[in-house]
């Protein structure tokens, strides 16, 4: 099959500009265009994931046609007349089928794509190039190369040009310069305190932090604020968010401690959080972060 995600950028801007009545309601008309369009593509929504829609197809033709379709449906017509913008992320291969629902590799590379893919674009691999009609392929672009879940070479990820004409476009070097990988697919933040152990991924994309018993992890210390921080998943990288009075305090494997007061910080490896107090007052509520080698985007 070839599975599509699509995905409206700025999601959290748009609630917090319209209010959550209004982008809910955006959110369910730019649904129901995409409903309206697949037939005519062999597609059909699998699910939806917050305000991100996961559909499959027979092939990538007509992945690529219904992408393009969609992205220009949310150009000529709105929803609620409000100009949104979608990244898409496409790739087809292998998937194990399990009643309405699919799942595997495949999948996960597609919301990989579509983390990486910038507004208005259409990612798509090499493979799914490769397997479009001629025509199609003259619609496309390299962007960029990244390594793959699950290979070990280099793959070239294509963009889908899908408007006609379009005098916007940047000039790409893509041909001329070897440009740096992007970032792939490291896996999911897995965060451990006490008992506990949550996996931080595409599914379960944040947490909180404190004294306070709704936290997501409560660490029973007056020198932590109730609220005291957050863990969230943005693209592709993993941050702690600092909103307390004492400050966390953050120590890397093989690196020196670091302390974050209202500010982020990124999670780019494994190590240990204390919050309110520093590690040499030796805390006793320590949580460790790592990366869970499984795919971030399994779903």
């Amino acid at each position: 099959m070839a599975v599509l995600f699509a995905d409206i950028t700025g999601s959290t801007a748009l609630f917090d500009a319209v209010g959550d009545t209004i982008a809910r309601q955006i959110e369910q008309e730019w649904l129901e265009q995409i409903k309206g369009l697949l037939p005519s593509f062999e597609g059909r929504v699998v699910k939806t994931i917050g305000d991100e829609v996961m559909c499959v197809f027979p092939d990538a033709d007509n992945a690529v046609l219904a992408a393009s379709a969609m992205q220009a449906a949310v150009v000529s017509r709105p929803p609620l007349g409000h100009a949104i913008k979608l990244h898409m992320g496409l790739h087809s291969g292998d998937v194990i089928a399990e009643g309405d629902d699919v799942y595997g590799n495949t999948v996960n590379i597609a919301a990989y794509l579509t983390a990486v893919a910038l507004p208005q674009q259409i990612a798509i691999t090499g493979s799914t190039y490769a397997a479009l009609t001629d025509a199609l392929k003259t619609r496309t672009r390299p962007v960029f190369r990244t390594v793959l879940k699950g290979q070990s070479d280099e793959s070239i990820i294509y963009q889908v040009l899908w408007k006609l004409d379009n005098p916007e476009l940047t000039e790409s070097f893509f041909s001329t310069r070897q440009q740096p990988l992007v970032l792939s697919d490291m896996g999911g933040l897995l965060i451990r305190y006490a008992d506990q152990a949550i996996h931080l991924n595409h599914s379960k994309q944040a947490i909180t932090l404190g004294r306070d018993p709704v936290c997501d992890v409560v660490i029973d210390d007056r020198s932590a604020s109730r609220e005291h921080a957050r863990i969230k998943l943005e693209g592709m990288n993993f941050y702690l968010i600092d909103r307390s009075i004492n400050g966390s305090y953050i120590s890397f494997d093989n690196r020196p401690e670091i302390s974050a007061l209202r500010r982020e910080v990124l999670l780019d490896g494994s190590g240990r959080i204390s919050l309110g107090r520093t590690f040499s007052e030796n805390p006793s509520n320590v949580i460790t972060f790592s990366y869970d080698r499984r795919s971030l985007f399994r779903v």
